[in-house]
């Protein structure tokens, strides 16, 4: 059964699978503590705790540790944070290897049960908990719950029948076609012969796959449908009765269909059976199918060896830029469909221009490859500026002598001489290339952490919307309860609302940053007088004094899951918190703003990840030096400029030249005080903490050198979250920092 399951999964969901069928297996024979799978599943961590071991250890996984000491049974882990403070030395060095799962834990500890190792695993390295819950389950279960099966639809196909058709689950780059063509001829079907018909659905075609159905059904031969996705309203109808009705098919008939995921009627999901085939994962084997398509007689032309480095580079930049997207909103702020058309294009391309010019023009094929070829796909601006970093880098005129691509600690990736043909430049490819790495791509090593970190994250969020919903899951709390505990705790930690009235009447001077603040307050006022108003809802609605409405029971699994709910969020900021971190980080949004309430005036530093506008800020800032100087105010632009200063405490009074500001963190490097200047990151250390920052308004036409122009982010989602771009100072290329995905973030969950 979890064979025949499994083979319609994607990879990343086959492990979600297997670790929820072995915690259920688990529960049954009661050997699953829910307070102790709970906190498995959700990650919980404790708030406002002082981390005494952070030269080594980050917050986030400190605030784990802490919230697991309450747990004291049937596994005591309240001496946990102790011990570890104790024997550092022993615990750093686990904390630190390259895969902890497969060592035993420091001192006692390692002698806990499976189980119960998996928790300090959540709390110290989350990154590392799809291969521990892999491990976890192939301990319990057996080996073949976690070893993937690959692609192979003669194994599936005798479990096909007239009435039960095959239904293949789409992934970009992968064609079933091919398969069902293959194994068609071994029982003689085949166009030729008249019994195979196969047709792309789209607009004008569902009378000719009704037809080529029809046709099968009645006298014997395979009908194969795909992309039913595009056309969801004649799937929904007629094929949907089609696929309820096959009982009195032909023996010989056979029904295929393929489509994207999406959303398609559940009958034909249920009848069919699915199938997935995903394109190769990794560098190297996307390369290899990169070069693929160019086969020797491409490159008979003038200049054959030239044409040939360009062709690979472009091949190994098409391979990057598909592959950076496992990174998430560090590789690409959107995702693109570049596909293997582009690469093709610019291959013929580059063949003109060879042939056209006697000396390569790199600087017109970087400009059609990086604007139009690829840049076409490319929305985002900073997205834009990072295809063309990586054809910078790629495309010059020392490639045709050769050069090397990347490094890593242990080796090294270097272009084929271009007198190679198209095997022994794939043989140099599958005999020499490193093993995939970060560093790859431009990006630090802790990149592959983050993305390992989301991955992890987003599989406990699946297993979490696994669970039954009624009652207490697996033996722990209801719904109702969580939500009623979550209702009682923010009622009780909101603050008394501002009194607008006695506030504006205490100001003498509506100045742009007076105007600022009391626009953050008309805001914090709207949102929490909504919740207060939603929960005292709920609160009737739990006690019976009023009937739960679909907008309640929404707001009640929020609260119970530790969710923001959505009637909020849209009224609030941008956040990827949790609901009980985001509750602290409002009042202290708060606190910002009951401290300008007593002063009304700039504060000598101001958080500005703490306001919903932030841009209103920094327009103030320029409003302010524009009066100020009698500057236009569209000629005029804000600098920033990094301080010494690691603390408002340390900043000796106001800026008139603009204003300080506190909150941002460095992703994918961070800020050296000593050299003044962007440096790579130290491992593991995957965010780094800005020193205080001058905003100021400088004119227009004044240029910096020297400077890397960093993306400002409200949250590690980047994209649309963005903020405005900070000029900060570098001794490296700006290249260096726009491959390695470095941007300011105002709010980073850990």
């Amino acid at each position: 059964v979890f064979s025949y399951v499994a083979q319609g999964l994607f990879e990343k969901h086959k492990l979600i699978f297997a670790t929820q069928l072995c915690f259920r297996v688990l529960a049954r024979k009661g050997e699953l503590d829910p307070v102790m799978f709970e906190f498995l599943i959700r990650g919980p961590k404790a708030i406002g705790v002082t981390n005494p071991l952070a030269e080594w250890l980050d917050e986030s996984a400190w605030a784990g540790i802490s919230a697991l000491k309450e747990i004291t049974e049937p596994t005591n882990f309240e001496p946990l944070g102790e011990e570890m403070v104790s024997s550092q030395k022993r615990f750093r060095d686990w904390y630190e290897k390259e895969r902890p799962e497969e060592e035993g834990l420091p001192g006692d500890w390692k002698k806990l049960p499976e189980f119960p190792k998996l928790l300090i695993m959540r709390c110290l390295r989350t990154d590392r908990m799809g291969e521990a819950l892999a491990t976890f389950v192939k301990k319990e279960m057996g080996e073949e719950y976690v070893t993937s099966l690959p692609f192979n639809l003669k194994r599936s196909f005798p479990d096909c029948a007239p009435e039960t058709p095959i239904f293949f689950i789409l992934s970009p780059g992968v064609d079933p076609v091919k398969d069902t063509e293959e194994i068609g001829k071994e029982y003689g079907i085949s166009y030729e012969a008249g019994n195979l018909g196969l047709v792309s659905l789209g607009q004008g075609q569902e009378p000719v796959a009704e037809k080529i159905v029809e046709t099968a059904y009645k006298n014997g031969g395979w009908g194969f449908l795909q992309n039913i996705h595009l056309t969801p309203k004649w799937t929904g109808s007629w094929l949907e009765k089609r696929c309820d009705d096959l009982s009195v098919a032909h023996d010989n008939f056979r029904l295929f269909l393929s489509a994207e995921p999406a959303a398609l009627p559940i009958n034909i999901l249920q009848v069919c059976i699915k199938l997935t085939n995903e394109p190769p994962d990794g560098l190297k084997p996307n390369l290899l199918k990169a070069m693929a398509p160019f086969s020797d007689e491409f490159f008979e032309c003038s200049k054959p060896g030239e044409l040939r480095s360009i062709v690979f580079m472009i091949s190994f930049f098409h391979a990057i830029i598909l592959e950076r997207k496992k990174f998430g909103p560090q590789g690409w702020n959107r995702k693109y469909p570049f596909n293997s058309g582009d690469l093709v294009s610019c291959a013929a391309v580059a063949l003109n221009y060879l042939e056209a010019n006697t000396k390569i023009p790199w600087e017109d094929l970087r400009y059609i490859f990086g604007e139009i070829m690829y840049g076409g796909h490319v929305t985002d601006g900073f997205d834009r500026r990072l295809v063309n970093a990586y054809l910078e880098e790629y495309l010059k005129q020392d490639l045709l002598d050769g050069f090397v691509i990347f490094s890593t600690p242990t080796s090294s990736f270097s272009t084929p001489s271009n007198s190679l043909n198209k095997k022994q430049s794939m043989d140099h490819v599958m005999e020499v290339f490193p093993q995939e790495s970060p560093i790859a791509y431009g990006l630090h090593p802790n990149a592959e952490i983050n993305f390992r970190k989301t991955q992890a994250e987003e599989m406990f969020q699946s297993i979490v919307e696994l669970q039954p919903r009624s009652a207490g899951g697996m033996g722990g709390m209801t719904v109702q309860d969580k939500a009623q505990a979550q209702l009682d705790e923010i009622l009780e930690r909101l603050p008394d609302e501002f009194v607008m009235v006695d506030i504006l009447e205490r100001i003498e001077e509506r100045s742009p940053y007076v105007n600022v603040f009391l626009q953050e307050i008309e805001r914090l006022v709207i949102l929490t007088t909504e919740m207060r108003r939603s929960l005292g809802e709920l609160a009737l609605g739990l006690r019976g004094d009023l009937q739960i409405t679909d907008v309640m029971e929404s707001l009640m699994e929020s609260l119970a899951d530790n969710k923001v709910p959505e009637k909020w969020e849209s009224m609030a900021y941008p956040s990827r918190r949790p609901l009980s971190s985001w509750l602290n980080n409002l009042l202290e949004r708060q606190k910002q703003l009951d401290i300008w309430t007593g002063e009304l005036g700039l504060p000598k530093v101001t958080w500005i990840s703490g306001l919903f506008s932030p841009q209103s800020f920094l327009t103030a800032v320029m409003q302010t030096t524009a009066r100020r100087m009698e500057w236009p105010l569209d000629r005029t632009i804000n600098q920033t400029d990094v301080t010494r200063f690691s603390d408002p405490a340390q900043v000796p009074g106001m800026n008139k030249e603009g204003a300080y500001v506190s909150g941002l963190t460095m992703e994918g490097a961070r800020w050296d005080e000593k050299l003044s200047s962007i440096e790579e990151s130290r491992p593991k250390d995957q965010f780094a903490k800005m020193p205080i920052i001058l905003i100021k308004a400088v004119p227009a036409d004044k240029i910096e050198t020297n400077v890397y122009p960093c993306p400002v982010y409200k949250t590690e989602d980047r994209g649309h979250t963005w903020v405005f771009t900070a000029n900060i100072k570098t001794k490296h290329k700006e290249g260096k920092w726009t491959m390695a995905g470095v941007a300011l973030l105002m709010d980073v969950v850990g």
